[in-house]
Protein backbone atom coordinates (compact mmCIF):
# COMPACT_ATOMS: atom_id res chain seq x y z
CA UNK A 1 0.00 0.00 0.00
CA UNK A 2 0.83 3.29 -1.16
CA UNK A 3 1.94 6.01 1.80
CA UNK A 4 -0.75 8.58 2.34
CA UNK A 5 -1.77 11.93 4.20
CA UNK A 6 -4.35 13.55 5.31
CA UNK A 7 -5.39 16.39 3.05
CA UNK A 8 -5.50 19.66 4.75
CA UNK A 9 -8.21 19.12 7.76
CA UNK A 10 -10.26 17.09 6.40
CA UNK A 11 -9.00 13.50 7.32
CA UNK A 12 -9.32 12.37 3.61
CA UNK A 13 -6.43 10.15 2.87
CA UNK A 14 -4.46 10.73 -0.16
CA UNK A 15 -1.96 8.76 -1.50
CA UNK A 16 1.75 11.13 -1.34
CA UNK A 17 2.17 10.45 -5.25
CA UNK A 18 -0.85 11.83 -7.72
CA UNK A 19 -1.44 11.79 -11.27
CA UNK A 20 -1.12 14.32 -12.46
CA UNK A 21 -2.95 14.91 -15.80
CA UNK A 22 -1.91 17.54 -17.98
CA UNK A 23 -0.12 15.39 -20.38
CA UNK A 24 -3.17 13.86 -20.85
CA UNK A 25 -3.83 16.51 -23.28
CA UNK A 26 -0.42 15.83 -25.43
CA UNK A 27 1.45 18.27 -24.12
CA UNK A 28 4.32 15.88 -23.36
CA UNK A 29 3.85 13.85 -26.81
CA UNK A 30 0.25 12.61 -28.30
CA UNK A 31 -1.07 9.28 -27.50
CA UNK A 32 -4.51 7.54 -28.03
CA UNK A 33 -6.50 7.92 -25.62
CA UNK A 34 -7.07 4.23 -24.33
CA UNK A 35 -3.36 4.38 -23.57
CA UNK A 36 -4.56 7.60 -21.10
CA UNK A 37 -7.13 5.25 -20.03
CA UNK A 38 -4.83 2.40 -19.15
CA UNK A 39 -1.90 4.91 -17.33
CA UNK A 40 -4.91 6.20 -15.36
CA UNK A 41 -6.30 2.40 -14.73
CA UNK A 42 -3.12 0.89 -13.88
CA UNK A 43 -2.42 3.99 -11.34
CA UNK A 44 -5.48 3.47 -8.96
CA UNK A 45 -4.57 -0.28 -8.99
CA UNK A 46 -1.35 0.34 -8.12
CA UNK A 47 -2.52 2.79 -4.92
CA UNK A 48 -3.33 6.11 -6.68
CA UNK A 49 -5.59 8.37 -4.85
CA UNK A 50 -5.00 11.49 -5.95
CA UNK A 51 -5.57 12.94 -9.52
CA UNK A 52 -4.69 16.91 -10.23
CA UNK A 53 -6.34 18.01 -13.90
CA UNK A 54 -7.20 21.39 -15.18
CA UNK A 55 -10.42 22.85 -17.32
CA UNK A 56 -7.69 23.93 -19.20
CA UNK A 57 -5.94 20.71 -20.16
CA UNK A 58 -8.15 19.78 -23.24
CA UNK A 59 -10.41 16.77 -22.92
CA UNK A 60 -8.04 15.32 -19.81
CA UNK A 61 -11.19 15.99 -17.83
CA UNK A 62 -13.20 13.81 -20.44
CA UNK A 63 -10.67 11.23 -20.29
CA UNK A 64 -10.45 10.86 -16.59
CA UNK A 65 -14.15 11.14 -16.27
CA UNK A 66 -14.44 7.75 -18.93
CA UNK A 67 -11.06 6.03 -16.95
CA UNK A 68 -13.42 6.53 -13.62
CA UNK A 69 -16.41 4.61 -15.61
CA UNK A 70 -14.19 1.79 -15.57
CA UNK A 71 -12.27 1.48 -12.34
CA UNK A 72 -14.33 -0.42 -9.86
CA UNK A 73 -12.19 0.83 -7.02
CA UNK A 74 -12.51 3.61 -4.72
CA UNK A 75 -13.03 6.80 -6.53
CA UNK A 76 -9.73 8.57 -6.13
CA UNK A 77 -9.60 11.72 -4.73
CA UNK A 78 -10.56 14.48 -8.03
CA UNK A 79 -8.77 17.75 -8.04
CA UNK A 80 -9.39 20.65 -11.17
CA UNK A 81 -8.49 24.03 -11.41
CA UNK A 82 -11.01 27.14 -13.26
CA UNK A 83 -10.05 27.33 -16.64
CA UNK A 84 -8.91 31.38 -17.27
CA UNK A 85 -11.71 33.45 -19.31
CA UNK A 86 -9.91 34.52 -22.30
CA UNK A 87 -5.94 35.30 -22.10
CA UNK A 88 -4.11 33.56 -19.09
CA UNK A 89 -1.76 34.55 -16.92
CA UNK A 90 1.48 32.57 -17.45
CA UNK A 91 4.48 34.42 -17.17
CA UNK A 92 3.20 38.29 -15.18
CA UNK A 93 0.16 38.65 -13.54
CA UNK A 94 -2.84 39.79 -15.26
CA UNK A 95 -6.24 41.08 -13.37
CA UNK A 96 -8.59 38.65 -12.34
CA UNK A 97 -11.46 40.06 -13.44
CA UNK A 98 -9.68 39.67 -16.59
CA UNK A 99 -8.84 36.37 -16.19
CA UNK A 100 -12.00 35.08 -14.48
CA UNK A 101 -14.62 37.58 -14.31
CA UNK A 102 -17.78 37.35 -12.35
CA UNK A 103 -19.50 34.09 -12.66
CA UNK A 104 -16.97 32.24 -14.93
CA UNK A 105 -15.55 30.08 -12.21
CA UNK A 106 -19.26 28.50 -11.82
CA UNK A 107 -19.36 28.06 -15.48
CA UNK A 108 -15.62 26.50 -15.44
CA UNK A 109 -17.11 24.11 -11.85
CA UNK A 110 -20.33 23.31 -14.12
CA UNK A 111 -18.41 22.23 -16.92
CA UNK A 112 -15.76 19.95 -14.96
CA UNK A 113 -18.47 18.27 -13.33
CA UNK A 114 -19.99 17.17 -16.58
CA UNK A 115 -16.83 16.46 -18.02
CA UNK A 116 -15.48 14.22 -15.34
CA UNK A 117 -19.14 12.81 -14.58
CA UNK A 118 -19.04 13.55 -10.90
CA UNK A 119 -21.61 14.83 -8.43
CA UNK A 120 -18.74 17.20 -6.91
CA UNK A 121 -14.89 17.98 -7.41
CA UNK A 122 -12.86 17.16 -4.39
CA UNK A 123 -10.75 20.74 -4.88
CA UNK A 124 -11.24 23.38 -7.20
CA UNK A 125 -8.16 25.40 -7.72
CA UNK A 126 -7.71 28.98 -8.90
CA UNK A 127 -5.45 28.02 -11.92
CA UNK A 128 -2.52 30.91 -12.64
CA UNK A 129 -3.06 32.71 -9.29
CA UNK A 130 -0.81 35.85 -8.60
CA UNK A 131 -1.42 37.78 -4.96
CA UNK A 132 -2.67 40.78 -6.45
CA UNK A 133 -5.77 38.69 -6.56
CA UNK A 134 -6.17 39.44 -3.05
CA UNK A 135 -7.38 43.03 -3.24
CA UNK A 136 -10.14 41.98 -5.45
CA UNK A 137 -11.80 39.02 -3.21
CA UNK A 138 -15.46 38.10 -5.32
CA UNK A 139 -13.28 35.25 -7.02
CA UNK A 140 -12.58 33.51 -3.71
CA UNK A 141 -16.57 34.45 -2.24
CA UNK A 142 -17.85 32.73 -5.81
CA UNK A 143 -15.19 29.57 -4.67
CA UNK A 144 -16.95 29.26 -1.03
CA UNK A 145 -20.27 29.95 -2.03
CA UNK A 146 -19.78 26.88 -4.80
CA UNK A 147 -17.95 24.67 -1.34
CA UNK A 148 -20.95 25.72 0.70
CA UNK A 149 -23.90 24.47 -2.23
CA UNK A 150 -21.70 21.27 -2.40
CA UNK A 151 -20.26 21.42 -5.62
CA UNK A 152 -16.56 21.41 -4.87
CA UNK A 153 -15.24 19.95 -1.35
CA UNK A 154 -12.09 21.89 -0.64
CA UNK A 155 -10.78 24.94 -2.53
CA UNK A 156 -6.94 26.19 -3.23
CA UNK A 157 -4.91 27.83 -5.68
CA UNK A 158 -1.92 26.72 -8.31
CA UNK A 159 0.83 29.22 -8.73
CA UNK A 160 1.58 29.62 -11.87
CA UNK A 161 6.08 29.52 -11.96
CA UNK A 162 8.37 29.84 -9.05
CA UNK A 163 7.25 32.17 -6.96
CA UNK A 164 5.74 30.49 -4.69
CA UNK A 165 5.94 33.11 -1.66
CA UNK A 166 3.19 34.78 -3.48
CA UNK A 167 0.69 32.51 -1.74
CA UNK A 168 1.73 33.25 1.88
CA UNK A 169 -1.05 35.24 2.84
CA UNK A 170 -3.46 33.32 1.27
CA UNK A 171 -2.53 30.73 3.47
CA UNK A 172 -2.58 32.76 6.51
CA UNK A 173 -6.01 33.71 5.87
CA UNK A 174 -7.88 30.20 6.74
CA UNK A 175 -9.85 30.92 3.51
CA UNK A 176 -8.19 27.57 1.55
CA UNK A 177 -7.15 23.82 1.83
CA UNK A 178 -4.40 23.67 -0.30
CA UNK A 179 -1.75 25.50 -2.29
CA UNK A 180 0.21 23.73 -5.29
CA UNK A 181 3.75 25.04 -6.50
CA UNK A 182 6.77 23.95 -8.26
CA UNK A 183 8.76 21.55 -5.72
CA UNK A 184 12.36 19.55 -6.84
CA UNK A 185 15.93 19.29 -6.48
CA UNK A 186 17.16 22.32 -8.55
CA UNK A 187 14.05 24.63 -6.58
CA UNK A 188 13.10 23.99 -3.11
CA UNK A 189 12.50 27.19 -2.23
CA UNK A 190 8.70 26.32 -1.18
CA UNK A 191 10.31 24.12 1.91
CA UNK A 192 11.91 27.39 3.36
CA UNK A 193 8.09 29.29 4.44
CA UNK A 194 5.34 28.10 2.22
CA UNK A 195 5.64 24.32 3.63
CA UNK A 196 6.61 24.75 6.93
CA UNK A 197 3.46 27.82 6.99
CA UNK A 198 0.79 24.98 5.38
CA UNK A 199 1.41 22.65 7.60
CA UNK A 200 1.14 25.12 10.62
CA UNK A 201 -2.51 26.44 9.26
CA UNK A 202 -3.94 22.90 7.94
CA UNK A 203 -3.04 23.36 4.64
CA UNK A 204 -2.28 20.83 1.89
CA UNK A 205 1.12 21.13 -0.18
CA UNK A 206 1.06 19.87 -3.61
CA UNK A 207 4.15 19.98 -5.35
CA UNK A 208 4.05 20.16 -9.02
CA UNK A 209 7.56 19.93 -11.41
CA UNK A 210 8.97 17.41 -8.70
CA UNK A 211 10.60 15.92 -12.19
CA UNK A 212 11.37 19.69 -13.46
CA UNK A 213 9.49 18.68 -17.11
CA UNK A 214 11.24 15.50 -16.99
CA UNK A 215 14.92 16.98 -16.50
CA UNK A 216 15.74 15.49 -13.86
CA UNK A 217 15.22 11.82 -14.82
CA UNK A 218 17.96 11.79 -17.35
CA UNK A 219 15.86 11.68 -20.41
CA UNK A 220 17.92 15.03 -22.16
CA UNK A 221 20.20 14.92 -24.45
CA UNK A 222 22.46 17.11 -26.45
CA UNK A 223 20.68 16.61 -29.58
CA UNK A 224 17.21 16.31 -28.13
CA UNK A 225 14.71 17.41 -30.01
CA UNK A 226 10.93 18.44 -29.15
CA UNK A 227 7.86 19.13 -30.74
CA UNK A 228 6.45 21.88 -31.08
CA UNK A 229 3.37 21.41 -29.48
CA UNK A 230 5.11 19.33 -27.00
CA UNK A 231 5.38 21.75 -23.50
CA UNK A 232 9.25 21.17 -23.08
CA UNK A 233 10.02 23.02 -26.53
CA UNK A 234 12.65 25.38 -25.54
CA UNK A 235 11.63 24.79 -21.58
CA UNK A 236 16.01 23.65 -21.30
CA UNK A 237 17.73 25.68 -23.21
CA UNK A 238 17.13 28.51 -21.08
CA UNK A 239 19.69 27.33 -18.73
CA UNK A 240 21.49 26.61 -21.20
CA UNK A 241 21.03 22.81 -21.80
CA UNK A 242 24.58 22.48 -21.29
CA UNK A 243 24.23 23.49 -18.20
CA UNK A 244 21.25 21.85 -17.09
CA UNK A 245 22.89 18.53 -18.65
CA UNK A 246 25.75 18.97 -16.14
CA UNK A 247 23.91 19.45 -13.37
CA UNK A 248 21.63 16.36 -13.72
CA UNK A 249 25.60 14.81 -14.22
CA UNK A 250 26.35 15.45 -11.00
CA UNK A 251 23.16 14.06 -9.26
CA UNK A 252 24.04 10.38 -10.56
CA UNK A 253 26.73 10.24 -7.54
CA UNK A 254 23.38 9.46 -5.70
CA UNK A 255 22.34 6.27 -7.88
CA UNK A 256 21.80 3.82 -7.23
CA UNK A 257 23.42 4.28 -3.31
CA UNK A 258 20.17 5.68 -2.03
CA UNK A 259 17.63 5.73 -4.86
CA UNK A 260 17.23 3.26 -7.85
CA UNK A 261 17.37 6.08 -10.25
CA UNK A 262 17.46 9.67 -10.68
CA UNK A 263 13.52 9.47 -11.20
CA UNK A 264 13.51 8.17 -7.99
CA UNK A 265 15.87 10.34 -6.31
CA UNK A 266 13.42 13.29 -7.37
CA UNK A 267 10.53 11.81 -6.08
CA UNK A 268 11.56 10.46 -2.75
CA UNK A 269 13.41 14.76 -2.46
CA UNK A 270 10.73 16.51 -3.06
CA UNK A 271 8.43 14.12 -0.49
CA UNK A 272 11.24 13.76 2.09
CA UNK A 273 9.30 16.29 4.69
CA UNK A 274 5.68 15.47 5.89
CA UNK A 275 4.63 18.69 5.11
CA UNK A 276 4.47 18.11 1.39
CA UNK A 277 1.18 17.07 0.97
CA UNK A 278 1.50 15.19 -2.54
CA UNK A 279 3.34 15.15 -5.53
CA UNK A 280 1.57 15.22 -9.23
CA UNK A 281 3.89 13.84 -11.51
CA UNK A 282 2.66 13.26 -14.85
CA UNK A 283 2.55 9.57 -15.72
CA UNK A 284 -0.07 9.68 -18.62
CA UNK A 285 2.36 6.67 -20.09
CA UNK A 286 1.80 3.33 -17.95
CA UNK A 287 5.27 2.45 -17.79
CA UNK A 288 5.96 6.17 -16.18
CA UNK A 289 3.52 5.31 -13.93
CA UNK A 290 4.89 2.00 -12.50
CA UNK A 291 8.30 3.30 -12.12
CA UNK A 292 6.92 6.43 -10.40
CA UNK A 293 5.06 4.65 -8.15
CA UNK A 294 7.49 2.25 -7.13
CA UNK A 295 9.80 4.86 -5.83
CA UNK A 296 7.53 5.33 -2.94
CA UNK A 297 8.55 1.74 -1.76
CA UNK A 298 11.93 2.04 -1.62
CA UNK A 299 13.36 3.73 1.55
CA UNK A 300 13.33 7.29 2.18
CA UNK A 301 16.64 9.39 1.66
CA UNK A 302 18.67 9.68 4.80
CA UNK A 303 18.69 12.99 6.65
CA UNK A 304 22.07 13.59 5.59
CA UNK A 305 21.63 12.72 1.71
CA UNK A 306 18.44 15.34 1.58
CA UNK A 307 20.46 18.03 3.19
CA UNK A 308 23.87 17.65 0.93
CA UNK A 309 21.01 17.81 -2.10
CA UNK A 310 19.03 20.77 -0.62
CA UNK A 311 22.30 23.17 0.07
CA UNK A 312 24.90 21.94 -2.72
CA UNK A 313 22.15 21.20 -5.53
CA UNK A 314 19.77 23.96 -5.42
CA UNK A 315 19.81 25.94 -8.67
CA UNK A 316 17.87 28.90 -8.74
CA UNK A 317 16.21 29.80 -11.90
CA UNK A 318 12.98 30.68 -14.00
CA UNK A 319 12.65 28.89 -17.15
CA UNK A 320 9.30 30.21 -17.83
CA UNK A 321 10.97 33.62 -17.97
CA UNK A 322 11.97 32.35 -21.56
CA UNK A 323 8.93 30.40 -22.69
CA UNK A 324 6.43 33.28 -21.78
CA UNK A 325 8.55 36.62 -22.31
CA UNK A 326 10.86 35.82 -24.99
Amino acid sequence: MLPSNAFANSGVQVSRIGFGAMGLNGSFGALEEKEYIEALLRSFELGVTFVDTARAYGTSEETIGKALKEWNGPRPFIATKVKPWGKGGWGSPIPVTEAFPPGSIRQSVEASLQALQVEALDLIQMHQYWGIWDDEPYWLEELIRLKEEGMVRHIGVSIPDHRHDMAISLVRSGHIQSVQTILNIFDPLALDNLAPLCEKHGVALIARCVLDEGGLTGLLRENTIFGDRDFRNGYFDAGPRTEYLARVEKLKEFVPAYANSLTALAIKYALHYPAVTTAIISMQVKSYAEENIAALLEEPLPEEVFDQLFKQHRWIRNFYQKKYWR
